[in-house]
């Protein structure tokens, strides 16, 4: 199987042959060079002789041959072919290694056999855990549908715009509203969006890796084959993209059989635009979150990329390491897959997605392109946001295809009713090359070099899920799927038209291999929850603030502490459903609650002075969480005035008698002494008293 990136139309009407055999193959998008032939067939027969190998982790094989994660690449190699040389003396057959996809995968090679028989013999052996085909994945690209011909002539327009960035207005209603999004962040550069492509180019304006501001981080090419690398190269750390184009010469070697002769896609220039293109720089077009970092990392070549090279990239963009090459300094915390190829999700391909989806890591996908098929790999794995692809009036567009496995829908480009050189009038301008082959100047795509397909709008998503994450640090890959589906508007039933065709447009039904399913009307069963709304889905995750109140004025040691959550916000028209409070640290004095804490208000006594932090998390209808943090001064508590003893009146007798009072003076005593004290203060002075 192989996975290929979505490209635009081809540049010259291609014959009704050549459509309806694209249009029946999963997964093509339409290619965006200048002077392309139509576009390729992701006829995904496998590479012979080539296999995915998963060990199992307490196999011998492993223990004896152990590969270091960051070891040398020519170590790592060499580790790899003694795997292979030990599972060839247990199978048999004459074993080669190729690049490892993982710790425990790699690819094993053997010549005389094909690659499907050699998966199930290696599947037989007890120390391994599957092995499959490693298949061929390629660009998505729109087939030859009439709805969206193959235009050439002046290079303008569209008149359009970036139509499909604005609010909803008019008979257009599947714009993603960005500028409401931007309101609230236009993304933050510690979040990385990883776009997994045929490479990038890096002296575009709009995206450039230059000194000041270019969006583009380093990245890694991971193809492996020099000859589909077009490179001279294997995997290395430039991933540049040379061209992905193919010569009818090159469609009868056997590393191209499968292929098309097309021109160059420059097919992830395209998608990284999408996502990060530079804004209000009076340059170009506008990037949907233009504050993230980009992350290309390279895994298709020409016509295609190997399943082996894209998990491998795939795993080394989320920040997990890869046997022979440096770990990532940037992880990314989105994946955007503009590829895919026709099948199930298989056993390696759902590995890695949990792995990934384990770090907390989103991946996004395009859906594919087969005109309403089932939806492709990687899109169709457990946990992936799948992404089909719409009309600018809400309809699912020609080339998308369908399934449960779809999680949203988002603008695709598509081009209305055209004639022979007419514009197309409502496709995905993006960045590319002028280059046919080689690159030869940066450009952008317009009315008659179009880019249209579900390839573009997986970036629209990647990028809403960047802005997201921006706003809100902390979310899992499950609440950001919860939230883009909640918040997603509600399919239209009104506005589409098939143009010239008086056919009226139908409801969109359950998929069917080969079966051609174009414009209809979308439901939740097929289509995904909705159209994307990305500044619902913003404002959702960016207006939920947890705040904690400390209500009593002077903590003190021994006297409850009252917390509440009331100065707390929620986004518009969300609701608060579960509080959640636990004490961080306790300082000694301070170590749980005195009461109930799942609700709006807690307490707690503190044993002595010092300080203790409490946490408070809240949780929204959305499944969204917030989270604050409290530091608690404690003073001691007040020392205690010791109680004064009252005096007891007792008699002259008794005091003189001995009788209690240790010696204590009564007060009529008292009175006694002051009368003799002030009597003898007034008598007249005697003779004697003078003498």
């Amino acid at each position: 199987m192989r996975l290929t990136p979505a490209a635009s139309s081809p540049r010259r009407p291609a014959p009704a042959s050549r459509w309806r055999l694209a249009l029946a193959v999963a997964g093509l998008l339409a290619g965006a060079g200048a002077g392309a032939a139509p576009p390729m067939q992701p006829l995904l027969s496998a590479a012979d002789g080539e296999v995915i190998v998963r060990f199992k982790s307490d196999a011998q094989v492993l223990r004896r041959h152990a590969l270091a994660q960051r070891a040398d690449p020519s170590v790592v190699t060499d580790v790899l072919e003694r795997r292979a040389a030990l599972m060839a003396s247990r199978t048999g057959r004459s074993l080669r290694s190729g690049a490892a996809a993982g710790e425990r995968m790699q690819v094993l090679r053997a010549t005389g056999v094909d690659a499907a028989t050699l998966a199930r013999e290696l599947a037989a052996d007890p120390e391994v855990e599957f092995a499959e085909v490693n298949g061929r994945k390629t660009r998505l690209a729109a087939p030859n549908d009439p709805l969206y011909p193959n235009l050439v002539g002046r290079a303008n327009g569209p008149d359009a715009g970036q139509w499909y960035l604005r609010a909803p207005q008019g008979s257009v209603v599947s714009s993603i509203d960005i500028e409401t999004a931007w309101a609230r962040t236009t993304g933050n550069a510690s979040v990385v969006v990883a776009v997994l492509d045929t490479g990038v180019r890096f002296e575009h304006p709009d995206l450039g890796r230059v000194a000041g501001g270019g969006k583009l981080l380093p990245g890694y090419d991971f193809v492996s084959n020099a000859t589909v690398a077009n490179d001279f190269s294997g995997r290395d750390a430039d991933p540049s993209d040379p061209g992905d184009w193919v010569t009818a010469a090159e469609t009868a070697t056997s590393t191209f059989r499968d292929c098309t002769a097309a021109g160059s896609s420059w097919h992830g220039t395209a998608t990284a635009s999408l996502v990060g293109a530079a804004t209000n720089d009076a340059v170009g077009m506008a990037g949907a979150a233009p504050g993230v970092q980009v992350l290309p990392v390279r895994v298709l070549g020409k016509c295609y990329g190997v399943d082996s090279d894209i998990q491998a990239g795939m795993r080394w963009a989320a920040g997990i390491s890869v046997a022979g090459v440096p770990d990532n300094p940037n992880p990314a915390k989105v994946l955007n897959m503009s590829l895919g190829g026709s099948g199930a999700c298989s056993a390696s391909y759902q590995a890695v997605v949990d792995e990934i989806l384990a770090r907390g890591v989103v991946i996004v996908a395009a859906a594919g392109n087969s005109a309403g098929g089932p939806v492709g790999t990687p899109a169709s794995c457990r946990g992936v946001v799948a992404v089909a692809a719409l009309r600018h009036v809400g309809t699912k567009v020609g080339f998308s295809d369908l399934g449960p496995e779809i999680a949203i829908a988002a603008p695709g480009g598509n081009c209305v009713t055209i004639g022979a050189g007419d514009a197309c009038q409502y496709p995905i301008l993006a960045a590319t090359d002028r280059g046919t082959q080689a690159p030869s100047g940066p450009t952008w795509t317009n009315s008659f070099d179009i880019t249209v397909g579900t390839s573009f709008s997986s970036p629209l998503v990647a990028a809403t899920v960047g802005l997201m994450l921006s706003a809100q640090p902390g979310l899992t890959p499950a609440q950001v799927r919860t939230t883009l589906q909640r918040t997603a508007r509600p399919f239209p039933t009104t506005g589409g038209d098939n143009g010239a065709d008086p056919t009226p447009v139908e409801q969109c039904r359950a998929p069917s291999s080969g079966v051609d399913q174009l414009q209809c009307y979308c439901n939740t069963s097929v289509c995904g929850a909705g159209m994307l709304d990305a500044g619902a889905a913003v404002g959702a995750v960016a207006s939920l603030t947890a705040r904690i109140s400390v209500d009593t004025a002077a903590p003190t040691a021994g006297s409850p502490v009252q917390f509440s959550s009331g100065t707390s916000t929620t986004g518009a028209g969300r609701t608060l459903t579960g509080w959640a409070w636990t004490v961080v640290n306790a300082g000694g004095i301070a170590s749980t609650f005195t009461g109930a804490t799942n609700g709006p208000v807690a307490s707690i006594t503190p044993s002595a002075a010092g300080s203790f932090t409490v946490r408070l998390t809240l949780t929204d209808d959305l499944g969204i969480t917030a989270t604050s943090d409290q530091v608690v001064a404690v003073a001691a508590a007040p020392v205690p005035v010791p109680p004064v003893t009252p005096v007891t009146p007792t008699s002259p007798v008794a005091e003189t008698s001995g009788g209690g009072g240790g010696g204590a003076m009564s007060w009529p005593w008292l009175v006694l002494l002051c009368l003799a004290v002030w009597a003898l203060a007034h008598r007249p002075f005697s003779a004697a008293d003078r003498a």
